[in-house]
């Protein structure tokens, strides 16, 4: 008689998706609304940085919402009506490259969550916030590392960060062609760099940008 195969020792467990489970202890802690709030556009060379914030409600939650970064771009934009639709609320900040410049990264995203949850038309007591570092809100921060994965409010911020942020990007491409920022978001890609060679930085450029301030240094 064949014995069943076993699977694969190196075979991969099946991935966790975000719970509401951070959400639940948090309410029962602080006593009010929680938010879950995550940025996008830390990293590129060009364009502002966004933040999401997003209070869900447990009993009309959009299937299939996740770590914007798992989905596709139309799962993303099909989540984000959802999400706007069937939250308690919701809001998006922005800190501009200017703002980007003047402050640092860190700062102005910061300026971007706090404009994110100060948008929401139910203000939060707490926020769970994506990552490590603790900002400083309008209301109690939580901070929970790789937080889009593990909790569903972080996760439709982030969707809501990204999709803002990548329509906000194909505009600035169609102000400042060349640099194919609707393609790459304003990231590090070779034909982003092969722009910049050749035309030089464009105002949406981040000059504080080590790459952006050495051409502008040359």
């Amino acid at each position: 008689m064949k014995t069943p195969s076993k699977a694969p020792a190196t075979a991969k467990a099946a991935r966790a998706f975000p719970t509401l489970a951070l959400e639940i202890r948090l309410i029962g802690s602080s006593g009010g609304p929680v938010c879950g709030v995550d940025e996008a556009g830390r990293g590129p060379w060009a364009g502002p940085v966004s933040a999401g914030a997003v209070i869900l409600n447990p009993d009309d939650l959009p299937a299939g919402i996740d770590d914007s970064k798992a989905l596709t771009r139309a799962r993303r934009e099909a989540l984000e009506i959802e999400i706007k639709a069937r939250a308690v609320a919701w809001g998006v900040g922005f800190a501009s490259v200017e703002e980007i410049d003047r402050l640092n990264i860190l700062q102005a995203t910061g300026l971007a969550m706090c404009r994110a949850i100060e948008a929401l038309s139910v203000q939060p007591v707490a926020a769970l916030v994506d990552g490590s570092y603790r900002f400083n809100l309008p209301c109690a921060v939580q901070t929970v590392i790789k937080g889009d994965s593990l909790s569903l409010s972080i996760a439709a911020a982030s969707i809501l960060a990204k999709t803002a942020r990548d329509r906000l990007m194909v505009e600035l491409d169609a102000e400042h062609p060349g640099y194919g920022f609707a393609g790459h978001k304003g990231y590090n890609a070779p034909v982003h760099s092969a722009a910049l060679q050749a035309l030089g930085p464009c105002p949406a450029h981040r000059r504080s940008w080590a790459p952006i301030r050495a051409l502008l240094d040359s």
